[in-house]
């Protein structure tokens, strides 16, 4: 009954899970991490919230403003913390570019649009202490995983859509000039396409009606605008898309891939054939054990240096 009451016993059971394997893979990563990186840590971007925090992670030897890839995390909407990919971001870093990781709210206890306003001030205030952090304003990379990928993907249609801003009702905080790429992992990028049966339904289930606040989330259009893939336009920025063929979320980012590219945006892709052994699982190229997490460090690098 406490189940179907409320959205908080499903949240708290995947919140829990979800902790497990982050924790892990940020273990994991731990032995890839280059020398030669320094990090900021907990740097405040709004003094008025208490989740307001972000981490930024620059090349020790930088001597001026560095490309810089705003990381947005995963965790479903209901789980996560911008320390989960500070391992991956120090890796990210040590290939020469300012990575900063976003700590926003999570669900139940905030509910949408909290996370991409909080995104949007963290952007602001990265514009404003640029200098001191080694950024460089104009050349803002937004990257995400999983949700974080919804929530990167969202913030890019506020920047370069202003119908799409004046409707979700969020100024953005970047110019559509500043906003230069996108990398985006195995993300959800629109609930319509996802199936509602068995576990994985509930599972969708269970973190749409956190995230939104409502278990009947697909009725409400205000929520049904943080879809990322109806509502792109051609000035999206070019976009590294990725997802492991054994992924559930999968088809969500070959879906965004084509879309854009019938829009005429640029974009990288790298997906897998469905019979690539072993599966990839959500979240593949967080595991650097393994070719093809390498292969995807390696293909996002070279997107970023060729931006």
């Amino acid at each position: 009954l406490a189940f179907q009451v409320s959205p908080w016993p499903g949240a708290l059971v995947i919140r829990a899970v979800f902790d497990i394997g982050a924790s892990r893979t940020a273990e994991a990563l731990r032995k890839h991490v280059p020398p030669g990186v320094v990090a900021t840590l907990d740097e405040v971007y709004d003094a008025a919230d208490p989740d307001a925090r972000l981490d930024v992670y620059r090349p020790t030897d930088a001597t001026g403003p560095l490309t810089t890839v705003v990381w947005v995390h995963g965790g479903g909407w209901v789980s996560g913390d911008k320390a989960d990919i500070g391992n991956y971001a120090r890796v990210l870093a040590g290939r020469g570019f300012t990575v900063v990781s976003v700590g926003y709210s999570i669900a139940p206890r905030a509910t949408y649009p909290t996370p991409a306003r909080q995104v949007v001030k963290a952007l602001a205030h990265l514009v404003t202490h640029a200098g001191r952090l080694q950024i460089d304003p104009n050349r803002i990379v937004l990257a995400g995983d999983s949700a974080g990928g919804q929530i990167a993907g969202q913030v890019a249609n506020l920047v370069t859509s202003p119908a799409y801003a004046a409707a979700v009702g969020i100024s953005p905080s970047l110019a559509p000039g500043q906003l230069v790429g996108m990398l985006l992992f195995c993300g959800a990028y629109d609930s319509a396409a996802v199936r509602m049966e068995g576990a994985l339904g509930w599972f969708v289930h269970t973190v749409l009606w956190s995230y939104s606040g409502r278990s009947d989330f697909a009725s409400d259009p205000t929520f049904l605008r943080m879809n990322v893939t109806p509502n792109v336009t051609a000035r999206f920025p070019p976009s590294f898309i990725s997802a492991g063929n054994g992924d559930p979320l999968g088809p969500q980012s070959v879906a965004l891939a084509d879309r854009l590219e019938n829009l005429g945006v640029r974009v990288d892709r790298l997906f897998f054939p469905p019979d690539h052994q072993p599966a990839l699982p959500h979240e593949y190229q967080f595991n650097l054990d393994t070719a093809d997490g390498r292969v995807s460090l390696e293909r996002a690098v070279a997107f970023l240096m060729g931006l």
